[in-house]
């Protein structure tokens, strides 16, 4: 059987920035072991795979071990291959998932992203994340992901975590936070329980990161920087209980699989 398989990096300009991510259109699903050992070769932090029926696309998202609920930059990546070589001709894309129904448009050279908030509540901090980055932090919340708001920048880009500490978290990974003098904020990302120690650019993060920020910050459209080594450019905006996250993409490679 060959399969076509696109290589996109989200949130991106230019190739070898943003996140990576393996794209792989179906015309049904595959058994649920096959696609993982695709994803596997793949070794990236995110393979997609999606079947289109009459209305919309079904999309699922897997990393080098496990199938996950929600991923931005792998659905980013997904509707730059269903516009740019599907010869899909409508101006939104729709996606069913566990997630629930996300939309993606294609506006002003930015693709916009419609994604549930998922506002995160304040906690106590998990000793594994104190002792994963060796600080306390001014905040802990809570939702998909812990997020741990830093008391700088710079705080946030020199962080080297333990990444064995943070494996035994119960939540998918950790988000760490801070206030930007260049962009409303940045952001790093880490989920090493999912065999991805740091994520170059992570989407689905900023559902919850937007709605924290918004009350801090009292603004409801951000400019948001993720300082991985690729990094990323994030355009997001908070509109009751959606989240829009819009970046762009480009495509690394186009390709064929045989399995």
């Amino acid at each position: 059987m060959k399969l076509s398989i696109y290589q996109i990096d989200a949130f991106a300009e230019n190739a070898f920035e943003g996140n990576p991510a393996a794209i792989c259109p179906l015309s049904d699903w595959l058994p649920d072991a096959v696609m993982q050992s695709i994803v596997e070769e793949n070794n990236l932090s995110e393979t997609a795979f999606f079947v289109q029926s009459e209305h919309c696309f079904h999309i699922r998202w897997f990393t080098p071990t496990a199938e996950v609920d929600l991923c931005g930059h792998a659905t980013l990546a997904s509707a730059y291959v269903i516009f740019t070589f599907l010869g899909y001709k409508e101006k939104e894309i729709k996606f069913e998932s566990k997630s629930g129904l996300l939309k993606v448009t294609n506006k002003d050279g930015l693709l916009v992203m419609d994604f549930p908030s998922q506002p995160a509540r304040k906690c106590e901090t998990p000793e594994n994340i104190i002792q994963a980055f060796n600080v306390t932090p001014v905040e802990c919340l809570k939702a998909e992901d812990y997020i741990v708001v830093f008391s700088s920048e710079e705080e946030v880009r020199s962080a080297q975590p333990k990444y064995e500490a943070l494996k035994h978290l119960d939540l998918r990974g950790v988000a760490i936070t801070a206030k930007s003098n260049n962009y409303d904020f940045v952001a790093r990302f880490f989920a090493p329980k999912y065999g991805i120690n740091e994520d170059a650019v992570t989407g689905s993060a900023y559902t919850q990161l937007v709605p924290y920020w918004s009350k801090v910050l009292g603004i409801s459209k951000f400019h948001a920087k993720q300082v991985s080594n690729r990094g990323g450019e994030l355009f997001c905006e908070l509109a009751g209980n959606r989240v829009s996250i819009a970046g762009k993409a480009v495509k690394y490679l186009a390709g064929e699989i045989e399995i």
